[in-house]
């Protein structure tokens, strides 16, 4: 203790930590350059460079292995920033944003971290040029707030209804899902659609005006390996991927119920020793076993169960009776899917082996088994809840608001990709329920608020207007990513966009079918629609990350703990 309260005041800071910290501040080459905020913007302009690739319909794929040795392809970029195990602590402040993007909205992380990179990256000029880091918060701020409210005055049309399908496939899904899987929009919207609709909750009671709900949980996705995302199908219920473990493979109207333990004879927690001197004690050894266990299996059967679903292992005995008083045995080990059973179908997992009462048991219109890729699944499939409701299932009950994608794809990759374009799909159902306002997208929306910032610039006195210019200029990054990404020229393509703005042509966007075809690639009336909410959320998000990473002057890191390739990527730094 005495030795720790010794300070050696010419050591500075490193006489103060512990040995093996890293520390960089602004002042470490005397001043004259904010060296660690051009640290800061260095490594996430990096990682913005690497997912502006991606933006986009035509953007490129990554190919990622993780630290498992799985490899991810794909052009998602929530995917691929989770993926890349980001250690700066500027670039992770990037990485957090486009998570709260997705988590929030399912669509426009790349547009967040883009945006918030490109934004760092017109800092760097305007610290070459001598303004400090709080004029260009400052500017930044202002700009932003001013963005903001710009943003609204763009919607050109809504989403009225939200239970209206073709308004949400064109509209809301489509977009979205071109930008992930380019070319499979077409199949996959439709399939989005029905199944939010099927999982749609109904307006509350209290208020005419409220909306429905889409609880993105409620839409599951399950991958079969095989055939092609045209053979994708939308079931309203549950869909187990293993078959039937009896010979019964088909029940309909069925009352279901489900333990959360094994079926099987409980074991004793001490050993013990049988001893058995004739030949009748050996034949009668298992059968006061046997007596107990028909007793259950029969007990399940008179409540009127025609389904059992177990969370464990179930033993070849109790499969015997089982089989005996025509059940159908399902095997569930894993405890989401388990959860989400219980969901569809409105049961109550038991943990005690014996017969449901009325209120823990689930009912399902149809239980099947079927053969789809040569693999075997269960299908617990529901109709309309009033239709459920009278056709007498458990306490007339129907089942729960939960749909099911059955997707199908070559290859293993394509199939996790195809599901993360489906759940930004979903989000996007969600985001639209709340706010159905629709403004321009490929890249219109980024570039009529780049003229108008421009604008707002040169009214702004003082060095604000040199912050409030570049924010502006940051704006251009995703019409010039669009045009460059799909095989233009991004300097005339943004040329000409500009123009058609500062015209007054709010509508012109990005042409991206029109590399090799002589246009000019600028879509005078772009027919691609964006939410506004999901815009002002990426907007938001990337303004206050990269504001956060402006305010920031020092840089200081303990020690990693353990040793080995820490220690040695520690001395590479």
């Amino acid at each position: 203790m005495a030795q720790s309260m010794n300070l050696n005041a010419a050591a500075g800071l490193s006489g103060m930590l512990k040995s093996g910290h890293r520390h960089l501040s602004n002042a470490d080459d005397g001043g004259a350059t904010s060296t660690a905020t051009l640290r800061n913007v260095e490594a996430s302009r990096e990682l913005s460079r690497i997912v502006s690739s991606s933006l986009g319909p035509n953007g490129m794929n990554k190919l990622v292995v993780n630290h498992l040795q799985k490899i991810i392809v794909t052009s998602d970029c929530a995917a691929i920033v989770r993926e890349l195990e980001i250690e700066h602590p500027a670039a992770k402040m990037l990485a957090m944003a486009s998570d709260a993007q997705d988590k929030e909205c399912g669509d426009g992380t790349n547009l967040t971290v883009s945006f918030a990179g490109e934004l760092l990256g017109q800092t760097e000029d305007l610290l070459r040029m001598g303004l400090h880091p709080s004029e260009i918060v400052a500017g930044y701020k202002n700009a932003g707030e001013r963005l903001l409210s710009l943003l609204p005055e763009l919607a050109l049309d809504a989403v009225e209804d939200c239970t209206d399908r073709q308004s949400l496939i064109a509209k809301v899904v489509k977009p979205v899902l071109s930008a992930k899987q380019y070319g499979s929009e077409d199949d996959l919207a439709p399939l989005v659609v029905d199944a939010c609709l099927a999982t749609m909750g109904s307006p509350g009671n209290s208020s005419s005006n409220s909306k429905p709900i889409v609880n993105p949980d409620s839409v599951r996705v399950t991958k079969i390996l095989g055939g092609n995302v045209t053979q994708s199908t939308v079931i309203r219920g549950f869909v187990a991927l293993r078959g039937s473990d009896t010979t019964v493979t088909t029940a309909t109207h069925a009352k279901i119920t489900v333990f959360g333990c094994a079926i099987e004879a409980s074991g004793t927690e001490a050993k013990g020793t049988v001893l058995m001197k004739t030949a009748d004690d050996l034949m009668g050894y298992n059968k006061s076993e046997e007596k107990k266990m028909e007793e259950i299996i029969k007990s399940i059967a008179d409540t009127g169960c025609t389904v059992v679903v177990s969370g464990g292992t179930v033993s070849e005995m109790a499969l015997h009776f089982i089989e005996r008083y025509g059940l159908l045995c399902l095997r569930c080990p894993s405890k989401f899917d388990l959860r989400r059973l219980c969901t569809a179908t409105g049961s109550t997992a038991l943990v005690r082996l014996g017969p449901a009462t009325p209120d823990e048991m689930g009912y399902c219109d149809s239980v099947t088994v079927r053969e789809v890729g040569g693999r075997k699944i269960t299908v617990f499939a529901s109709q309309d809840d009033d239709t459920a409701s009278s056709s007498g299932g458990a306490s007339g009950r129907g089942g729960g608001r939960l749909s099911t994608i059955v997707l199908r794809a070559s290859t293993t990759s394509t199939l996790a990709d195809l599901e993360r374009a489906i759940d930004d799909g979903v989000h996007s159902v969600k985001m639209a329920c709340r706010d159905g306002r629709l403004v321009p997208g490929a890249g219109a929306t980024e570039m009529d608020l780049s003229v108008r910032i421009k604008n707002y610039a040169d009214t702004c006195p003082g060095l604000d207007q040199y912050a409030v210019r570049a924010f502006a200029k940051a704006l251009e990054v995703v019409p010039r990513t669009l045009a460059e990404n799909a095989g233009l020229d991004g300097a005339s393509v943004l040329a000409a966009l500009g123009a058609a703005h500062a015209n007054g042509n709010a509508m012109a966007g990005i042409d991206i079918e029109a590399a090799g075809t002589g246009r000019t690639g600028v879509d005078e009336s772009t027919d691609v629609r964006d939410l506004l909410n999901v815009k002002v959320n990426a907007f938001r998000l990337a303004i206050d990350a990269a504001l956060t990473v402006l305010r920031v002057d020092q840089i200081i890191m303990s020690k990693p703990a353990g040793g080995g390739m820490k220690d040695a990527r520690m001395g590479q730094s």
